[in-house]
């Protein structure tokens, strides 16, 4: 097998452009940042590796699978200014191993490039930066400024109800809707919904703005919506690309194409009969009859009676399990099935509420449960469909 060979180290005069030292705390830190854009399997090499640019005392770090891409900086000392491509993962796993401390980074001949921090002395096998694609930047003309803390919390209680098959491709994303007064997200595989809405918010936006916002794209907002300290994010699009500005930190995503079902045609209106009970008390009777049910359906049988909610599952495999829970309940009797991961799915999100409202009209039609909290600055409500049992 034939091996590489590093070139030999040369004079400063000799050697390519771009040299610079940096923070291995503050590069860690904005490597982390990009790891989920970084393509790990691809037949385009480039698209493994990261760009990194050096210019006015900044190190830039640009990372794409071209469907969306992230651009994020931190400051450095630029002896040199320049560019160059380093394999993402192999120099994220390698300044992860290195002491805290002023790391250099060098440049130098055949795309290879020079890492220094104490002892430690590597060079790593980099590539043309003319192969890198360009990114897009930020188009501050139009831009909308956006809550963070409100959009990191519709994301969290979104994102689980998006769509996960490929056929199914403008459920492959969750829809924001923007108005003057009001943000609103909604996800739906077809199965079930997770809709929140927040009012009261001053948008600078006229009329309504739907944005589709796809799932890898919604994982790396929330990702990045998680570990900032900005109170806002800037948003703009064009007829392909969205973007989000958080900090010194831009999102790039393609845009998905299509029409966004028409959800408002399957929130539940008649829903009248409705059960209050406490949500640690249903995740746990759920998570533990889930155990017997059929593999393949996760189907449990919801009975609501005089005063208590009884959860059942059976299969021929595993056997049969039932739980009981205590709880006001004087109207007509129901008996419904549900899939229990859809079930746990919203229970998990809302564990911080005591208590959650179930909302049926009978056993074929969607029910709907949202936390029990009236006071609360957001509407939350999951809707899902009914099983046949």
């Amino acid at each position: 097998m034939p091996t590489v060979e590093a070139p030999p180290e040369k004079t400063m005069a000799e050697t390519a452009a771009m040299e610079i030292t940096v923070s291995r705390q503050a590069l860690l830190r904005e490597l982390t940042a990009t790891q989920g854009v970084v393509e790990r399997k691809t037949t385009i090499p480039i698209l493994s590796n990261f760009l990194l640019e050096a210019a006015d005392n900044r190190l830039t770090i640009t990372a794409t699978d071209l469907d969306q891409s992230i651009r994020t900086s931190c400051e450095a000392k630029v002896k040199k200014p320049g560019a160059c491509t380093i394999p993402a993962r192999k120099l994220y796993d390698y300044i992860k191993l290195l002491p805290d401390g002023e790391l250099s980074i060098k440049l130098m001949e055949n795309h290879w490039v020079q890492i220094r921090l104490g002892r430690s002395n590597t060079k790593m096998v980099g590539m043309a930066r003319a192969n890198f694609p360009a990114v897009a930047s930020f188009p501050k003309a139009g831009a909308l400024r956006l809550p963070t803390a409100t959009l990191r919390t519709m994301i969290n209680k979104t994102i689980f109800a998006v769509a996960n098959e490929e056929s199914r491709y403008t459920l492959n994303g969750a829809l924001l809707v923007v108005k003057a007064g009001s943000l609103t997200m909604v996800a739906t595989d077809g199965h079930r919904l997770a809709h929140i809405e927040k009012a009261g918010e001053n948008l600078a936006v006229s009329g309504e703005k739907r944005l589709l916002i796809p799932r890898k794209t919604l994982s790396e907002l929330q990702s990045l919506l998680s570990n900032t300290e900005s109170e806002f994010l800037d948003f703009a699009d064009d007829e392909q690309t969205l973007y989000f500005e958080i900090g010194n930190r831009v999102l790039t995503s393609r845009k998905l194409t299509g029409q966004f079902p028409n959800y408002e045609a399957v929130l539940p209106r008649e829903n009248s009969r409705f059960v209050i009970v406490r949500t640690a008390d249903l995740q746990a009777s759920i998570l533990r009859v889930a155990q017997f049910a059929d593999e393949r359906s996760g189907a449990v049988k919801l009975r609501l009676e005089q005063n208590e909610i009884k959860i059942s599952s059976s299969s021929n495999e595993a056997g049969e399990s039932e739980d009981t829970i205590e709880t006001p309940y004087s109207m007509e009797s129901l008996v419904i099935g549900f899939n229990s991961a859809y079930m746990l799915d919203f229970l998990k999100v809302v564990s911080d509420t005591p208590e959650v409202r179930l909302e049926f009209k009978d056993a074929q039609t969607a029910g709907q449960v949202r936390p029990e909290d009236p006071d609360g600055e957001f509407r939350y409500r999951y809707i899902i469909m009914p099983m046949r049992i």
